[in-house]
């Protein structure tokens, strides 16, 4: 299990009946997490702090309801970094809080590479691997098939005092930017990819992660540069365990010398010793 300790402004407070209470800054938010089955320390819905609920509907989705006034937009820090948040549709912040671990991975990795990195970050959302690169003094490429993501990672470097970083903002399906790129001759030291289970790009294209996270990754693989620095495929999705995830990019980078690892993701908890588990991480690190 790998985590980040470094957050000062987000913090799981407690966890029960698939429910998690969660601290934004000064908004207190509890949103659903079908993997908690364990009883919670005490009622969640009666934390005396608590901003908003989101209740799930029986016929798929859900809503908001409010118990204390929410800023339309709430602002959170991790390190230098800064990001927006609201509350959006299925139970959605704008942030996968969990992330920093690998936000700090990557900062560590472009700062000791002694030169330019050039980085994709494909299914980019709002922008935290994209915050964490540039920072860090990477050129990145983000990519989502919502405009209204990269409009929001584009706030999110703003706050973060990094709006005049090389960073493109592309809106698009990614399997077929990445045939594009493959075809123009493009070449990236880095790639981070956070595919969504489930989803249509800009034009209604179905994606569906298990039938085609190979063949993406196999597709990526060719646009690394002579000198690739990491490969990093994050993943939601229940079926695909780690090890799979591995082996994955094992077979798509069997001719690159490299290190790889691959692991649970997760959050500490004011619990004692609750580690929330969210989602699963796999990387390949390239000798030099």
């Amino acid at each position: 299990m790998r985590y980040d300790t470094e957050w000062k402004d987000y913090s799981v407070i407690a966890t029960g009946n698939g429910l998690k209470l969660e601290r934004f800054g000064d908004v207190v938010l509890l949103r659903p997490d079908p993997q908690i089955i364990w009883e919670p320390p005490f009622d969640l819905y009666k934390y005396p702090d608590l901003n908003a609920v989101y209740m799930r509907s029986a016929s798929g989705g859900g809503h908001w309801e409010y118990r204390k006034k929410v800023p339309e937009e709430f602002i959170i820090g991790w390190r230098n970094l800064r990001f927006s948040l609201k509350l959006m549709g299925f139970k959605h912040t704008g942030i996968f809080p969990e992330q920093a671990y690998h936000w700090a991975k990557m900062t560590e990795l472009i700062e000791g590479a002694g030169r330019e990195v050039k980085v994709l970050n494909l299914f980019a959302y709002t922008g935290g691997a994209t915050a964490a690169c540039a920072s860090a003094g990477a050129r990145v490429c983000h990519v989502d098939a919502a405009k209204a993501m990269c409009e929001r990672a584009g706030r999110n470097l703003l706050l973060s005092g990094l709006k005049d970083r090389p960073v493109r903002y592309i809106v698009d399906d990614c399997f077929k930017f990445v045939e594009r790129e493959i075809r123009r001759g493009s070449k990236y030291d880095a790639v981070v990819m956070d595919p969504p289970s489930y989803g249509r790009g800009p034009r209604g294209e179905l994606w569906k992660l298990e039938d085609k996270i190979f063949g993406l990754v196999s597709l990526t693989a060719e646009l690394m540069s002579d000198k690739p620095l990491f490969y990093l495929l994050n993943s939601y999705t229940t079926g695909l365990q780690p090890t799979v995830m591995k082996n994955v990019l094992e077979i798509a980078f069997e001719k690159f010398p490299h290190n790889s690892e691959a692991y649970e993701l997760g959050l500490p908890t004011e619990q004692k010793n609750i580690i929330l588990p969210c989602g699963a991480g796999a990387m390949i690190t390239f000798d030099p």
